[in-house]
C-alpha cells in the first residue's frame, strides 16, 4: 500500500523509525521503492550528485520538476517529497504557491519541502497547507543557507537551540507534516523529537529522531567527498571504475566482443 502522511504520524506515535533517503532519477527510485523506503525525497543536493554543480543554489524549479516525474515512474509504495530550489519560494507567498503548485500539479509527488524557520517561512507553510499543499519542514543546517551558515553544526549554544526549538514548534503549529533536522546537536534533536506529534527526520542529528535521511549518493559511495555524519554501505564508485577500466581494457586487446 501507498505510503502516505498518516502512516508517517502514526509510525511516530507507535515508535517506528521511518525509513528515508534521496532520489534523482528512475533507477535509483525503483530499487529505493522495491528495497521498501518509506520517504523518497528529490532532493535539491541532485544538483551536486547528478548535475555537477559545488552547491545546491543553481538548481531550479524545472530540474526538480524533470528529476521528480523520473523519481515517480519508479515509485509505487513510497511518499515522494520534492524540495522547493533556492529562491523560488523565498519572496513572497505567491511566488511559493506558484512553484509548490507547479510541482504537485505536473508530477505524482505527494508533498514538498523547504527549508527555514523564520517568520515569513511560517506563514508560507501556514498558506501552503491551507491549501491543501503538504509541507515538510526542515530547520538546522539548512544547504540554501551555505553562504550564510557554511555546513557547520548548528545548535552548539543555548540560544541557538533555543532559536531552532521555537522554529520547530512554530512550523508544526503551521501545519508541517513532518520535519528534517539537519546536522544539529543530539540533545536538541531528542527535545525537538519529544516536543513536536509531528515526525522528525534526522541526517546528522543522532539517532533518537523519528526516522533517519541520507544522500543516496553517499550512501552508495558514489559520492566525492562526504559530510562528517554520512556513512557509506558501498563502494560503487571504485567498482564502477573498475567495470569501466576492464570493458575499456578487453576493447583495445580485442577481449570484447568475444567472436
Amino acid at each position: 500500500m501507498k505510503v502516505t502522511i498518516q502512516n508517517l504520524q502514526q509510525w511516530k506515535q507507535e515508535k517506528r523509525p521511518i525509513v528515508s533517503l534521496t532520489a534523482w532519477d528512475y533507477a535509483i527510485a525503483q530499487l529505493l521503492d522495491q528495497a521498501g523506503i518509506d520517504l523518497i525525497l528529490v532532493g535539491d543536493s541532485l544538483g551536486m550528485v547528478a548535475l555537477g554543480y559545488s552547491s545546491t543554489l543553481p538548481v531550479t524549479l524545472e530540474d526538480m520538476i524533470h528529476h521528480t516525474k523520473a523519481v515517480c515512474r519508479g515509485v509505487n509504495r513510497a511518499l515522494v517529497v520534492v524540495d522547493l530550489p533556492f529562491l523560488t519560494y523565498q519572496t513572497n507567498i505567491t511566488q511559493a504557491i506558484q512553484s509548490a503548485g507547479k510541482i504537485i500539479k505536473e508530477t505524482n509527488a505527494g508533498a514538498v519541502k523547504l527549508e527555514g524557520g523564520y517568520p515569513a517561512m511560517i506563514d508560507t507553510v501556514s498558506r501552503l497547507t491551507e491549501i491543501g499543499i503538504p509541507v515538510m519542514a526542515h530547520v538546522g543546517l539548512t544547504p540554501q543557507s551555505v553562504r550564510i551558515l557554511g555546513y557547520k553544526q548548528q545548535g552548539k549554544t543555548i540560544e541557538a537551540q533555543e532559536k531552532i526549538l521555537n522554529q520547530a514548534i512554530a512550523l508544526e503549529q503551521a501545519g508541517a507534516f513532518a520535519i528534517v533536522l539537519e546536522h544539529i546537536t543530539k540533545n536538541l534533536a531528542i527535545q525537538i523529537t519529544k516536543t513536536l506529534s509531528i515526525p522528525t527526520i534526522g541526517i546528522g542529528a543522532g539517532n533518537h529522531c523519528d526516522g533517519q535521511v541520507l544522500v543516496t549518493a553517499d550512501l552508495l559511495g558514489l559520492s566525492e567527498k562526504l559530510p562528517p555524519f554520512a556513512k557509506p554501505y558501498a563502494n560503487l564508485r571504485q567498482n564502477i571504475l573498475d567495470s569501466v577500466t576492464h570493458f575499456s581494457e578487453d576493447v583495445k586487446s580485442r577481449q570484447f566482443p568475444e567472436s
